[in-house]
């Protein structure tokens, strides 16, 4: 088993983050790796935003307002607070452009592969990382107040700082019960 291999079987979520965040040359290399994803036809249709400080009390702001007007205070409240999680927040953004050989939907896989990079590579660098979604993530309104395009879609929030507390290991399946041949 090579090192990478060993890393891969090692890797987990970590959503107990805390100061101190990646400093600009971690940042740096980490997007360094993500510019290695994949890229049919090197139309590098990605990019990413970094979120920290007094952002990420704004970004909690975006994020209670997709609630709906019946909502309450606690779901609201949770959604505020949501970004507060880690000193923090790198989004990725997916930034796809019409082209006549290269669909839509590779043009995202490839902006979300390279966010996996971005966690790996903050993973290696001794980093925790959380990858989330949810409905903010889809919401035309959170887009909107990052300054995402219309054309733009979010593939994740990679949550990162130290390790508070680290989870413990989850079970993973066997690769028989997800891998058959074929024919």
């Amino acid at each position: 088993m090579t090192s990478v291999t060993d890393f891969l079987l090692n890797r987990s979520s970590q959503p107990r983050l805390e100061a101190p965040a990646p400093d600009a040359a971690t940042l740096k290399q980490a997007f360094a790796c993500a510019a290695r994803a994949p890229d049919h036809a090197l139309l590098r249709p990605w990019r990413y935003l970094v979120i920290q400080g007094d952002g990420l009390e704004k970004l909690g702001q975006l994020f209670a307002a997709t609630c709906a007007n019946n909502s309450d205070e606690k779901e609201i409240d949770k959604l505020r607070r949501a970004p507060l999680r880690a000193p923090m927040i790198i989004v990725g953004v997916a930034s796809p452009v019409v082209h006549p050989k290269v669909p839509e939907i590779e043009q995202v896989m490839s902006a979300a592969v390279g966010m996996s990079f971005v966690q790996l590579a903050l993973q290696e660098a001794g980093f925790g990382v959380m990858w989330r979604t949810g409905s903010v993530a889809y919401n035309a309104a959170v887009r909107e107040g990052l300054g995402l395009e219309e054309h733009e879609q979010i593939v994740g929030f990679l949550y990162t700082g130290r390790v508070a507390q680290a989870k413990p290991a989850v079970p993973r399946p066997e690769v028989a019960e997800f891998v058959r041949q074929w024919p």
